[in-house]
């Protein structure tokens, strides 16, 4: 029977730090890029094309205004998502903000018929995927938020909102 489900925000709050030193042309060493690409959550966007050196390489390019020289589709899509961070700040932070402050109890009477007691909701910078379950985590490419620039507070993913969203998703974890 589930307990808890929490939110992790880890790797959005180390990529936020790197987002706004970024647009404000500071020096992003490698071995912070490093920590970001060994996030343990990082690993769930992983596969034989994109991995903890992809990480690694598009941010280093971005950090120091490099053409992204890859053959590789994810790894172009996720440069093509971290500049569209720095585009707009103000809107990389609305994306955000309601992450930090969601509170998902109510959802726990809703999915009690599970073997696990804890559930997780993992937000990360990812390439393509829109969602990927994997144990009792459900990994939410971060990308794909969307907050609603005319109604405080709406926020979605797809046509659905962000909280019926993951309602929906984490009963595929059961």
């Amino acid at each position: 029977m589930i307990k808890r489900i929490v939110v992790k925000l880890d790797v959005i709050e180390a990529m936020l730090y790197y987002w706004q030193a970024t647009k404000d042309k500071e020096k992003v060493g490698e071995s912070y890029l490093n920590t970001i690409a060994n996030f343990e959550e990082m690993k769930y966007i992983y596969d034989d094309e994109f991995n903890e050196e992809s990480v690694r390489k598009v941010l280093s390019a971005i950090s120091n205004r490099e053409l992204l020289n890859s053959e590789s589709r994810k790894s172009r899509k996720f440069w093509n998502n971290n500049m569209w961070m720095l585009e707009d700040l103000e809107y990389t932070n609305m994306m955000i903000c309601p992450l930090k402050v969601m509170n998902l109890d109510s959802l726990i009477p809703k999915l009690n018929n599970s073997n696990y007691e804890e559930l997780e909701v993992v937000f990360v910078p990812g390439h393509q995927d829109e969602y990927t379950i994997k144990d009792n985590k459900l990994i939410i490419n971060f990308f794909r938020v969307k907050p609603d620039l005319y109604e405080d507070n709406k926020v979605t993913i797809g046509d659905n909102l962000l909280i019926d969203y993951i309602e929906e998703k984490l009963k595929e974890v059961l």
